[in-house]
């Protein structure tokens, strides 16, 4: 069912009002008859959240400060994995770890996917304000932490706290940018809240520099700081509107409504079923109970987490209200988890191609990364605009996107030691495809979903992402890896034999020592050391090497993108929910 209120007399009650006397007003709303979440007053119908969406109100500073705060939050969810993955080598030679560096990358991405749809459901009960201060909190807590660690293991322990706030961040910015939208607009506040990242589109260049000229850890200062603007900018101007889901409860009602078991099962199951992906083929084989155990356990929490949601749960998570969008959700999730495992294809293997394949000149290597960073700022920016500028559109944008990606994702596998210019166009290809897919993939869940649901389903869309990812990257690095080994034999193998290198133990500590980057220390090996010759020809073997592993891991990728072509294809229309007066969904 649709309704529609063309009352001009009502846009101009609403053009007079302050925010203040908006939300004042709006709270005083009276339930419709036969309706959970539709209110109306005056002629004015609301869905959820008791809050007007149909009309844009004044922009008050109050309101705009609220918004540079969520780009606070926005940007300081992201920086950290950015700044820090842009640097690896420099970390573990500093503090060790180079067998598990990768754990700080992921520790901060499962972490993030983990905590998302419990706070998802809890920011939609209580309210942005407090969760979003949480979570700030928790990035600075992570960035003290990870900038003043050791060892790589108190890094990767920083890095899951700030994992933690990124997750809350992430979702709370989309979600109160999203609320303080009208509906058929949210497409372009969403896209200005994205279009703050892009300082930090250079981000491995400004990473290498840090990292170069003085120390990886003033990467994690200035994320700390940033993080803590956004806290503080938020605790002063962000008040948000009373709930409806817990107006008229006393705290213990509302601490009742709160879904702990769901929370726990989710927390722990996806923690340790993405532990033990990502542990098999990479430190430990599949058959050992060091991957088995985890991955099992969290598969029978996440299976009881789906019953507990089902037919267990009072207040679950995720109401059943999300399915009366169907197959649009189902169709978007599908995207989005796709869409996760191929940005990260990107996301963690091409800065390290970038580096291992065409040189470790910091300069070099953060250009390199450019073409990255902005193409998916413009692939994001260009899709939320054309969201709200052609009132909907969903699948056309989609299906372009996805193409995008997927062709250039793929294309990527041509790369070679010696044809690097031959990528530029390539990556931004990819780049926009991705871009035009990860963040307006959420923002359509958004438009479609009960207003009072913004978070949580965002917050589910999230961890799909996130899920999607880690998932891909698993399968793109043991892809990887099956190949790099047997590659760096045969040509830093090869090469050293040439030049009559013989000792096996000096040869696999040379692939060692390419394999993680560190290429000067090579330098001091056994029949290396004084042979500037031939440290630059096992050099050049070992850029080989990698460029043959790489272009595997963008085969794979071919895969998933087919995969998020077709269900872009079943994608249905949004474009009835985004009428200048808002179409209520019943």
């Amino acid at each position: 069912m649709t309704t529609r209120n063309n009352d001009s007399s009502t846009d101009a009650r609403l053009d007079d009002k302050t925010d203040e006397q908006h939300i004042e007003m709006v709270h005083t709303n009276e339930r419709v008859p036969g309706h959970n979440n539709y209110y109306e007053k005056d002629g004015l119908r609301t869905m959820g959240d008791e809050v007007d969406h149909e009309h844009e109100p004044k922009m008050t500073k109050r309101r705009m400060m609220s918004l540079v705060a969520m780009a606070f939050l926005w940007t300081g969810s992201q920086i950290p994995v950015y700044l820090f993955g842009g640097v690896p080598p420099y970390i573990y030679r500093d503090i060790g770890g180079a067998d598990r560096w990768i754990w700080f990358v992921l520790a901060n991405l499962l972490s993030l996917a983990s905590v998302c749809p419990f706070v998802g459901s809890l920011s939609d009960l209580l309210g942005r304000r407090y969760v979003a201060i949480i979570g700030a909190s928790f990035l600075v807590l992570g960035m003290i932490v990870a900038s003043t660690a050791q060892t790589m293991n108190t890094l990767i322990c920083g890095m899951t706290f700030a994992g933690v706030g990124a997750g809350i961040n992430e979702l709370t910015a989309l979600a109160v940018t999203s609320e303080l939208a009208p509906t058929a607009k949210r497409g372009k506040y969403v896209a200005i809240l994205v279009f703050s990242i892009i300082p930090f589109c250079p981000s491995v260049l400004w990473g290498q520099l840090i990292a170069s000229h003085s120390s990886w850890r003033y990467c994690g200062l200035f994320c700390g700081l940033w993080a803590f603007t956004g806290l503080v900018l938020t605790a002063i101007f962000y008040y948000p509107p009373p709930r409806t889901n817990s107006a008229g409860m006393s705290r213990r009602e509302i601490l009742a409504q709160i879904d702990y078991v769901g929370g726990f099962l989710s927390i722990s199951g996806m923690l340790l079923f993405m532990m033990g992906m990502q542990w098999g083929g990479y430190q430990y084989p599949w058959s050992s109970a060091h991957v088995l155990a985890p991955l099992i356990l969290g598969a029978v929490l996440i299976i009881s987490f789906l019953l507990w949601e089902a037919f267990g749960a009072k207040n679950p998570m995720f109401p059943k209200r999300i399915s009366q969008v169907g197959s649009i959700l189902t169709c978007t999730l599908i995207i989005t988890f796709i869409s996760g495992a191929n940005f990260f294809s990107i996301l963690m293997f091409w800065p390290t191609q970038a580096f291992n394949v065409y040189g470790h000149d910091p300069v070099g290597v953060g250009i390199r990364g450019i073409p990255v960073g902005f193409g998916i700022l413009a692939g994001a920016f260009i899709a939320l605009w054309a969201l709200s500028a052609f009132r909907g559109n969903n699948k056309t944008i989609l299906v372009v996107a996805s193409i995008l990606m997927t062709a250039g994702c793929g294309g990527l596998a041509c790369g070679r030691a010696d044809n690097l210019s031959t990528l530029w166009g390539i990556l931004i290809v990819a780049s926009l495809g991705i871009g035009g897919i990860v963040v307006p993939a959420s923002v359509m869940t958004t438009i479609v979903c009960p207003d009072d649901l913004i978070a949580t389903v965002t917050a589910l869309t999230l961890s799909i992402r996130v899920i999607g990812g880690s998932i891909g990257y698993c399968v793109y690095y043991n892809v990887f890896l099956s190949k790099f080994t047997p590659a760096a034999v045969y040509y830093i193998g090869g090469t050293l034999a040439k030049a009559g290198v013989t000792d096996s133990a000096v040869i696999e500590e040379t692939i060692v020592l390419t394999g993680a980057s560190l290429l000067e220390e090579i330098q001091t090996l056994p029949g290396i050391a004084g042979n500037p010759a031939l440290y630059q020809a096992v050099v050049v073997a070992g850029q080989v090497a990698y460029a043959e592993a790489y272009k595997w891991v963008y085969y794979v990728s071919i895969a998933f993108g087919g995969v998020s072509i077709i269900a872009a294809l079943f994608l249905g229309d949004i474009s009835k929910y985004m009428d200048d007066h808002v179409a209520v969904v019943m």
